[in-house]
C-alpha cells in the first residue's frame, strides 16, 4: 500500500533524525577527528609525559619518591584538608540551595551572586585575603597571636582556603535542580502534617541526592587539585603545610623531575578516582531519569 513504511524500524530511524538535522559523513568524520585530535593533545599526550617521566628511572625510583616522608605528609594533607571542606561546603550548598529555592526573602540576588564570587575572584587574591585577615600584621593577627592561634602557615588556613574556592560547587548544581523541582512535594508534606526536618529528610532531600553527590564530586576534585589560594597562605614548610600540588611545585623546582612526576602521577590517579565516580553516577543520574 503507497505510503507505508514497511520496516518499521526504518520509520522510526527517519523520524528520529530529520534531514534537515543530519549533516554529511565527511562532515561528522571531520568533526569527531578534531574532537579527538584535541583530546590527544591537551589530555592523552600530557597523561602520557607524567607516566612515562614517573616511571623514567624504574619503579624502585618510583616507590622511593612515593615512600618520601614529605610526599606522604602532602598526601594526608591533601587528603584531609578534602575531608573537612568537602562535607562543610556540602552543607553550605544544600542550606544555599534551600533558601534561595523554596523562600522568597531580600537579599536573594546578592546571595547568589557571593555564591559565584570564587569563580570571578583569582585563587592568589582570595589566599591574599585571608593573609590579610589571620596573618601576623593581619586585621586579627595579633590576637590570633595572643591566644596562641595558628590560622596561616598552618592547616586551618590551607582548609579555609580550599573551602573558598569550591564552595561554589554543591550550591550551583543544587540550585537549577531544586528550582526545576519547585515546591509542590515540600507543600504537599506540609499539607500532610510533615514538619521541618521530616520534610527534608522524607521528600527534598530524595528527590536531590544525585545532584548532591555530583557537586561533592566536583568540590572534591577542585580540593585535592587547588593550587593557588592554598600556595599563599601555606607557607611551604616541607611535611607540614605542603600538598600534593605544593609539593610537586617543590620538587620540580630542585629539578628533581622523576620525584615530581611520581608525585604528579599519584594526584593524577586521585583524578582518576574521581572522574570514574563522577561517570558511575552519572550513568547512574540517566538510568534514574530513564
Amino acid at each position: 500500500m503507497a505510503g507505508i513504511v514497511t520496516n518499521p524500524q526504518a520509520g522510526r530511524t527517519r523520524a528520529a533524525t530529520p534531514k534537515h538535522l543530519t549533516e554529511s559523513r565527511t562532515v561528522r568524520y571531520l568533526l569527531i577527528g578534531l574532537a579527538l585530535l584535541f583530546v590527544a593533545v591537551i589530555i592523552l599526550m600530557p597523561l602520557a609525559t607524567v607516566l612515562t617521566q614517573a616511571f623514567s628511572k624504574g619503579w624502585s625510583s618510583y616507590t622511593e619518591a612515593l615512600r618520601d616522608p614529605d610526599a606522604m605528609a602532602a598526601l594526608r594533607l591533601t587528603l584531609t584538608t578534602a575531608l573537612i571542606a568537602v562535607p562543610l561546603n556540602s552543607l553550605f550548598g544544600v542550606a544555599a540551595a534551600w533558601a534561595i529555592t523554596k523562600f522568597k526573602f531580600r537579599g536573594k540576588n546578592l546571595l547568589i551572586t557571593l555564591i559565584d564570587l570564587p569563580f570571578a575572584v583569582s585563587p592568589v587574591i582570595s589566599g591574599l585575603i585571608y593573609v590579610l585577615l589571620f596573618g601576623a600584621q593581619g586585621l586579627l593577627g595579633p590576637w590570633l597571636q595572643e591566644h596562641d592561634i595558628h590560622i596561616i602557615f598552618a592547616t586551618p588556613g590551607i582548609v579555609l582556603a580550599t573551602m573558598f574556592v569550591t564552595f561554589p560547587f554543591v550550591a550551583r548544581e543544587l540550585i537549577p535542580l531544586m528550582e526545576a523541582q519547585g515546591v509542590q512535594d515540600e507543600e504537599a508534606a506540609v499539607s500532610l502534617g510533615a514538619r521541618g526536618w521530616r520534610v527534608f529528610r522524607k521528600v527534598t532531600l530524595p528527590n536531590i541526592k544525585w545532584g548532591l553527590l555530583y557537586g561533592m564530586i566536583l568540590c572534591n576534585a577542585r580540593a585535592m587539585g587547588e593550587f593557588g589560594a592554598v600556595s599563599v597562605v601555606s607557607g611551604h614548610i616541607r611535611g607540614e603545610t605542603n600538598t600534593l600540588p605544593l609539593h610537586i611545585e617543590i620538587l620540580y623546582n630542585e629539578y628533581k623531575f622523576t620525584a615530581a612526576f611520581a608525585v604528579a602521577s599519584l594526584l593524577m590517579l586521585l583524578a582518576v578516582v574521581t572522574l570514574v565516580a563522577k561517570s558511575i553516577l552519572e550513568s547512574r543520574i540517566s538510568g534514574h531519569e530513564r
